[in-house]
């Protein structure tokens, strides 16, 4: 199942995407799901597929803008850094022992379609494609081998990344407004039967930019969640974006930013296509 946040006519709804369209899910529940993150915190989405697969009619998708597909307004966005081998070589840093993260603030997303601002103080605006995984099942101490039954969902994250001011402080260079997205939508994780084999590639204007497979990335998800959880409980609805691959701009020869103009494209296998204008 494809759950997403929309605007319909300006107001904020959650969905379920289906091939024809989508299918409103608030009204359904009767005020005992107010989000995305319901579904997961209060086990609602076997019923949440139900009313999909009923559903005497579904809504034009062109009825409809994308929302950035955060759970709720209470999650937090854990970003995980340098976690691919070949990005680590190309940054020049050595393999970390443990995971290196940083937060995210919800300002600093926009949803699927909408324009990313290229701040003004800055021509170094690149970009990161990634995974991100949604938790599903909260928790602290969360054993090794159960970390991979904590995941819920899956979705599509571009951690703009302003270069110069990563100097400042990681940050600062990541949490320009507006300067990253997420979504189109978060894929139930029942749907991803192998997500090591999951393929994600990046184009900017149409040029390959990063490629690799989801299971080139260091760790194990399973350890991820053990890892954060012995340092803070997992909430449902958290999102844990997994790292970029190669190819970013900053690294390329002549260097490759965004500007003005530029459309910028991460795509999953078995997810989907985040696409955004620049402005």
């Amino acid at each position: 199942m494809r759950l997403a946040n929309v605007s319909i006519a300006g107001v904020a709804r959650f969905v379920a995407i289906t091939d024809n369209g989508f299918v409103e899910l608030g009204s359904h529940f009767e005020g005992r799901c107010d989000c995305l993150a319901d579904l997961f915190r209060d086990d609602l989405l076997a019923e949440a597929k139900d009313i999909v697969a009923y559903a005497a009619d579904t809504v034009p998708l062109g009825t409809m803008r994308y929302l950035p597909a955060l759970p709720d307004d209470k999650c937090r966005v854990i970003a995980i850094g340098w976690a691919y081998a070949d990005h680590q070589l190309e940054t020049g840093r050595a393999a970390p022992e443990f995971p290196s993260f940083f937060f995210k603030i919800h300002e600093a997303f926009v949803g699927h379609g909408e324009p990313l601002s290229k701040p003004h103080v800055s021509d170094r605006f690149d970009f990161e494609g990634e995974v991100a995984l949604v938790i599903g099942k909260g928790g602290r101490d969360i054993p090794l081998d159960q970390g991979r039954s904590h995941i819920g969902g899956y979705t599509i994250l571009m951690d703009g990344s302003v270069r110069d001011w990563q100097k400042h402080s990681i940050p600062a260079g990541k949490n320009f407004a507006s300067s990253s997205s997420i979504g189109p939508w978060i894929t139930t994780a029942d749907e991803i039967d192998d997500p090591a084999g999951m393929l994600l590639t990046t184009y900017l204007n149409g040029k390959l930019m990063q490629q690799s497979e989801f299971g080139q990335m260091a760790w194990d998800l399973g350890y991820l969640v053990h890892y954060l959880s012995n340092i803070f409980p997992l909430r449902p609805g958290d999102i844990i974006s997994t790292g970029t691959p190669a190819g970013v701009g900053q690294k390329r020869q002549p260097p490759v930013f965004m500007a003005a103009g530029d459309v910028l494209e991460v795509g999953v296998e078995g997810i989907g296509v985040l696409r955004n204008p620049i402005e």
